[in-house]
């Protein structure tokens, strides 16, 4: 197999750049083939094998299926996560997210006397993505985790697993938080919500529509603030004194999630900008 007839087979759905990267990242990970190895040849050097395992790697490249689903991985805050098609992909905007949170708590404490364990839910977990992030980098916390979804609990208790924190993964509705759950207290919820509403579908890459759960993506176009409303109503009984609810939330919409926050009475409300200059995410302090 040669390296350049690889990636031009994906060029009828990527630039050149693009595909080359995908390719490079499938020999890398599935192969151990690093770009000094595919500049002296060692792609010719594959197995008959190996040929067989890429081939149909490719193939599955070729129907537009997502790498990281091809790879069964994606990496979030310089840590590899399982991913496959029963959850979201996780996007390094959302790693300005965490990041925020544990801009905002991780503060040096005593170790003799340390403070009670911030206890922390996020909400709709999918892969594990952000409670995996926040358990492993914040210091003296309790993560929980809900979805509402089996299968992105499978997921998300494998993460747990390989990076071996605590966090207690829980399936619960959103929408409808359980009586167990409403009787909680958290100093911290955290969401990346679905928030993209139908009439955007157009603008989205094929690939997405086509593999990634469309439950963890989709919002009805009269209803975009659905999961942040419940979300927000929820924290308002759950959090603790002076607790924050932290959000992903849909461009578009940012300026009517904090009205919406403003009429629940939540206080200081902050918005920041993701890594690309889009303002994406909500802080606000419980009422």
């Amino acid at each position: 197999m040669i390296y350049q007839d690889l990636w031009h087979r994906l060029t009828p759905l990527y630039d050149d750049g693009e595909a080359q990267a995908i390719i490079r990242l499938v020999l890398e990970v599935q192969f151990g083939i690093t770009l000094t190895d595919i500049y002296t040849g060692k792609v010719n050097e594959l197995s008959r094998e190996a040929e067989e395992e890429l081939e149909k790697i490719i193939l599955r490249l070729e129907r537009s299926e997502p790498v990281q689903y091809v790879l069964g991985r994606e990496t979030f805050c310089g840590r590899i996560f399982h991913v496959a098609p029963g959850v979201l992909i996780p996007r390094p905007e959302t790693e300005v997210l965490c990041r925020w949170i544990e801009e905002d708590y991780n503060r040096p404490y005593c170790a003799l006397q340390p403070p009670m364990p911030l206890q922390v839910l996020d909400v709709g977990t999918g892969s594990g993505c952000i409670a995996v992030t926040l358990a492993v980098d914040l210091r003296n916390s309790a993560v929980t985790a809900w979805d509402i979804s089996g299968d992105a609990l499978l997921i998300a208790r494998e993460n747990v697993h390989q990076w071996q924190v605590r966090v207690e993964l829980k399936m619960e509705d959103a929408l409808r938080p359980s009586a167990a759950a409403m009787q909680q207290k958290f100093d911290v919820i955290v969401s990346n919500p679905p928030y993209i509403c139908d009439k955007e579908r157009t603008e989205m890459e094929g690939n997405v529509l086509a593999y990634e759960p469309k439950t963890a993506l989709f919002v009805p176009d009269d209803d975009p603030l659905r999961f942040y409303r419940a979300i927000a109503e929820y924290g308002v009984q759950a959090l603790s004194a002076d607790g924050v609810l932290y959000f992903e939330t849909n461009p578009l919409y940012i300026d009517n999630v904090k009205q919406m926050l403003n009429a629940l009475g939540y206080k200081q409300i902050e918005q920041r900008e993701d890594q690309f200059g889009k303002l994406r995410f909500t802080k606000a302090i419980r009422p």
